[in-house]
């Protein structure tokens, strides 16, 4: 099986092939897969439904044993497709604290971080 990105690929039904187009692409698609849907105030002011994650963006946790928590963007990893979120830890059994790597398709934006300019223009933009 080939190891190589394919930019001509559209789709399969076979999940071991949707998770090869995943687990093979490069940074800048993977970036399209940290979207996270706003919520319903954001969606209604910007008329998007989802957007790209960000350092800095404020997200409320939809599911898992944190659920219904809320605080910033730490690190956004496209390497594994992971979020970590500020004060969301789990305890190890030595008593050490570790971050939690949470999946973007559980999370909410509750607020955005708009200090970047091009990231203000393309929310504003129809």
């Amino acid at each position: 099986m080939k190891t190589k990105f394919s930019k001509s690929w559209n789709g399969s039904v076979q999940p071991r092939k949707q998770r090869k187009y995943r687990h093979n692409a490069p940074l800048h698609i993977r970036q399209k897969f940290v979207n996270v849907h706003l919520s319903k105030v954001l969606r209604e002011k910007y008329n998007k439904r989802s957007v790209s994650l960000k350092k800095g963006d404020s997200v409320k946790i939809l599911r898992g044993q944190f659920k219904n928590k809320t605080g910033k963007v730490d690190e956004v990893n496209l390497k594994k497709t992971r979020v970590y979120v500020n004060g969301i830890e789990i305890v190890k059994k030595d008593g050490t604290k570790a971050r939690y790597p949470l999946n973007p398709s559980n999370l909410m934006i509750a607020e955005i971080n708009t200090d970047d300019k091009m990231r203000q223009k393309n929310l504003e933009r129809k």
